[in-house]
């Protein structure tokens, strides 16, 4: 009973929006405190992740065909992506 009291002083309260164009995390009483791009680049030769966010995003277009440049929602959803999809 003692620690469910005391709980609220060590919770913290999150929200995250996993967008289409861009994922934001939301802390309460310090506001966003990350804003992304919605972007990922994954190895092709090993599926091992490379960047993501703003660093993903400067690869779309620009990446060799070893990196997939994908970008994992669509419509606000989680996507099925297949190779080349999300370039």
């Amino acid at each position: 009973m003692l620690l469910r009291a005391l709980a609220w002083m060590f919770s913290t309260d999150l929200a995250v929006d996993l967008g289409t164009a861009n994922t934001l995390v939301y802390v309460r009483g310090e506001g966003v405190v990350l804003n992304e791009p919605s972007v990922v680049a994954i190895s092709q030769k090993d599926h091992s992740l490379l960047a993501v966010g703003h660093e993903a995003k400067a690869m779309l277009g620009r990446a060799p065909d070893s990196i997939q440049v994908l970008r994992p929602l669509r419509h606000g959803v989680i996507a099925t992506l297949t190779p080349r999809s999300g370039c």
